[in-house]
């Protein structure tokens, strides 16, 4: 169900090393939450330098937005976000200050996948991940 989105500029240490972010960010949701890497999705989106802004000047810091269930403690979402920019700044070389990352929870009931609506996160720990 996760679905994470890298914005990146063209050419940046993002954009060249795409498989290897995918992969970490898989072993890293999977890790921190118990769900199969089968259910992780990555995008990647290229723009031209100059077109990330912060405070209406251009930066050069890759975003990431992540869209995942809803139900997790502030802990697993801390953990999640930690995991994700460290193994993604170990692979890019880019510091954790240049990075934004963004997470957004989503009912279970609003995501379909392999044709099947997900349930709800819950504490049992023989749940659907």
């Amino acid at each position: 169900m996760p679905y994470y989105q890298f914005t990146a500029p063209a050419g940046s240490g993002t954009a060249k090393r795409k498989a290897e972010i995918a992969a970490a960010v898989t072993t890293v949701h999977s890790e921190v939450t118990g769900a199969p890497g089968r259910y992780v999705h990555c995008a990647f989106v290229e723009v031209p330098p100059g077109s990330i802004f912060v405070e209406g000047r251009p930066t050069d810091g890759p975003r990431m937005v992540g869209v995942i269930r809803e139900g997790r403690s502030p802990e697993v979402r801390a953990k999640l976000i930690h995991g994700i920019a460290d193994a993604w700044c170990a692979i890019t070389g880019d510091a954790k200050e240049s990075l934004a990352i963004f997470i957004q929870e989503v009912p279970g009931a609003n995501v379909m996948e392999d044709g099947v609506i997900l349930p709800e996160i819950t504490d049992d720990p023989g749940a659907i991940y």
